[in-house]
């Protein structure tokens, strides 16, 4: 039973993992721009990166074939570039598990960012310091743990993603069956033992993400 609970979980931790460093690179990004600037359309921008969230995640898979299959917008130019497409492979599980993770990342973050004193950043463009200069070693450093917190989130998120997954990578075995799609096709096989170890393991993975996230919350308010 080892190599069917070792592929899954290798499997889930390296989506995880690719998708919690896409999500950190631009989720930052995002969540700046959100904290420290007033434009033309924000709120519906908010509502767009938070749509996600309340969403249905067979939804979410839905729009993503839409996008991303080869007659998408996305998928159509893959396709033509490199010859083949990207549904039903673990590049489309990774972009399944950013796309539900990303909000809680931009999230975390910006109420972080915010929570940071302007006074700070005002100082720093009186001494000479450019915006993106402030923002690397003032602002994101005194926002750290909300952004820790909020990437905790984000890869536990992804870690028990299913859904959009399920549509857009399927369930392959071997290939794309992630721990989430392996417990749902080991109880559908009445394979009680597997079900079981699998939904252990996401149990512990979920604890260690709850128990990471309160403490990173707990050191920012105090």
């Amino acid at each position: 039973m080892l190599d069917k609970v070792w592929f899954p979980l290798s499997l889930t931790l390296w989506v995880a993992t690719i998708s919690s460093v896409l999500v950190l690179c631009t989720g930052i990004i995002i969540a700046y721009v959100f904290a420290r600037r007033d434009f033309w359309g924000k709120e519906l921008a908010e509502l767009l990166v938070t749509l996600p969230l309340v969403l249905p995640p067979t939804v979410i898979g839905y729009l993503l074939v839409i996008f991303v299959g080869r007659k998408g917008l996305l998928g159509h130019f893959i396709y033509n570039f490199f010859g083949t497409g990207i549904m039903f492979t673990w590049q489309a599980a990774v972009i399944a598990a950013y796309t539900v993770s990303l909000p809680l990342m931009v999230r975390a973050a910006q109420a972080a960012i915010e929570a940071v004193d302007k006074e700070l950043e005002y100082a720093a463009y009186i001494l000479g310091r450019s915006e993106t200069e402030t923002a690397l070693l003032i602002t994101l450093p005194l926002a750290k743990r909300g952004i820790l917190a909020g990437l905790v989130l984000s890869f536990a998120r992804a870690v028990g993603e299913f859904g959009a997954t399920l549509m857009l990578a399927g369930n392959i075995p071997g290939k794309t069956n992630t721990m989430s799609l392996s417990i749902y096709s080991a109880f559908q096989a009445g394979n009680d033992e597997l079900a079981q170890t699998l939904v252990l393991i996401l149990i512990l993975i979920s604890l260690l993400a709850i128990s990471l996230t309160g403490r990173f919350i707990g050191k920012l308010e105090v």
